[in-house]
């Protein structure tokens, strides 16, 4: 299956994403912020990632554009548990970044493992 960094700042989800994607075949990577995500997606060869978009440090959108920039071709998909901010709305701004999909959490399961299928076909 694929390889999926998981980038979170939140223990929890980290592992909650962990073991929806590991029960699904896929084999795991995760890291509690954008500037460890980003090392790891240089340092092993990523199918996907996901990444939560308000973190401390280095924010998800961060995190988009400088994969966008340096891997134009990245499966991305986006994660906020924020939801729109007064006039700014994470999830859109993610898409318009480079996102292919964004979710708003608590996720569906079913429709984040259908859109990572979609993503990175088998």
């Amino acid at each position: 299956m694929a390889r999926i960094l998981v980038i979170d700042d939140e223990e929890s989800i980290r592992a909650l994403l962990r073991q929806i994607l590991e029960e699904a075949g896929h084999d795991v990577l995760d890291a509690p912020d954008g500037i460890a995500g980003i090392a790891l997606y240089r340092e092993n060869l990523i199918d996907l990632l996901i990444v939560d978009l308000v973190m401390p440090r280095k924010t998800g959108l961060d995190v988009i554009m400088e994969l966008r920039r340096d891997f134009p071709d990245a499966n991305i998909i986006a994660l906020s548990g924020g939801g729109p901010k007064g006039n700014f709305d994470y999830l859109a701004a993610s898409k318009v970044l480079g996102a292919q999909r964004a979710f708003l959490k608590p996720f569906n399961r079913q429709k984040l493992l259908d859109a990572i299928r979609e993503l990175v076909p088998v």
